[in-house]
């Protein structure tokens, strides 16, 4: 089928498109390029993109397309806390917007990238899709009411599905440092230190970026009636992992690294542990492969590889960083859209 996938020059999606193509589907990119200046190792194969702000597209842009894997918007919570007018703006109002125009001209299916986050402060019970919400940042806030919103609009025609990813990790061609697993091990190998920055008490759930992948491309062939207007947390409920735990299997793997606390670490109110049971009954054949001690060695293997530098590692891989950093050009306005001579809208 023809797919239109938002956000695909992004983390996930520069490792997404590829999965999807080898699948046998065309594939057309929608990104503003907020994050092309940030890549890393080898290139993601080009496809035909439209290249617009998620809030310029018009139902033109849309038409003939069988189905949308909607990756846009603002990627994390200090992003999502630097504006949160901003974040509900983008990951909001013009997710819902995009869905409704794809309604319109007849896009039978919409694969939302969701998140965990929506869970916030869960403490140490497991969480299904059936339990409540309470998030703790815009950011979380966020994918909730987009959830709430396009499940309103499903119907014989129109289609959406809901995949709440937990925590990514994992090589990209647009590497992100401040995920945790990809944080740690960009520590352990540039500085010899496990740095955490929280008492390493809070759970997270966690998931390579090939099995999110894997996990779309499973919900966008899967027969309509079995991911209709349904949620599903996108991980395994064996990889729930306490922040200690994934800074001593960094300590492990990267040799001669050890463990530190950052000054004025403490307890994180992010603390959720998540079940994923729903996903792995429903789709058998597409439970995660990787484990995190997997994605530790892939990454320091490729930090090694590809030279990783402590500037870039600090810079332009920090989503926070490199959005400042635009902005202190000139580059950016203030809503996060390119100025005329910075980009492309």
């Amino acid at each position: 089928m023809k797919v239109l996938v938002t956000g695909h020059d992004g983390y996930i999606g520069s490792v997404l498109v590829p999965i999807v193509q080898a699948a046998g589907h065309e594939v057309v990119g929608l990104d503003s390029g907020l994050f092309r200046e940030c890549g890393f190792g080898e290139a993601a194969p080009p496809v035909p993109t439209l290249e617009l702000d998620l809030r310029q597209v018009q139902t033109d842009d849309l038409r003939g397309f069988a189905a949308i894997i909607h990756l846009a918007g603002i990627s994390n919570d200090p992003v999502g806390d630097l504006s949160p007018s901003c974040t509900y703006d983008i990951n909001h109002l013009a997710s819902v917007r995009l869905a409704s125009l794809a309604k319109r001209v007849g896009v039978a299916r919409f694969l939302f990238s969701s998140s965990c986050s929506l869970y916030g402060s869960a403490g140490e019970d497991y969480v299904d899709e059936t339990a409540g919400f309470n998030p703790v940042t815009p950011y979380g806030e966020s994918k909730i009411m987009v959830e709430q919103d396009v499940s309103l609009m499903a119907d014989d025609d129109f289609s959406p599905t809901f995949l709440r990813n937990a925590t990514a990790y994992g090589v990209s061609p647009r590497l992100r440092a401040d995920l945790v697993v990809n944080n740690l091990t960009g520590y352990a190998f540039l500085r010899g230190e496990v740095l955490l920055s929280s008492d390493g008490t809070p759970w997270r759930p966690l998931v390579h970026i090939q099995d999110i992948s894997n996990a779309f491309l499973a919900c966008l062939e899967a027969p309509r009636d079995l991911v209709h207007n349904q949620s599903f947390n996108i991980g395994s409920t064996y990889e729930n992992y306490q922040i200690r735990d994934i800074a001593e299997i960094v300590r492990d793997v990267v040799p001669r690294s050890h463990v530190v606390f950052g000054p004025g670490a403490s307890a994180d109110v992010r603390d959720y542990r998540v079940d994923c049971g729903k996903f792995a009954k429903t789709f058998p054949q597409t439970t995660p492969r990787w484990t995190v001690q997997q994605g530790v060695e892939e990454l320091y293997d490729a930090y090694q590889r590809y030279g990783l530098t402590e500037d870039d590692f600090l810079g332009r891989f920090v989503r926070i960083s490199h959005v400042k950093r635009l902005l202190a050009e000139g580059k950016l306005n203030s809503d996060l859209m390119w100025k005329a001579e910075g980009g492309t809208a």
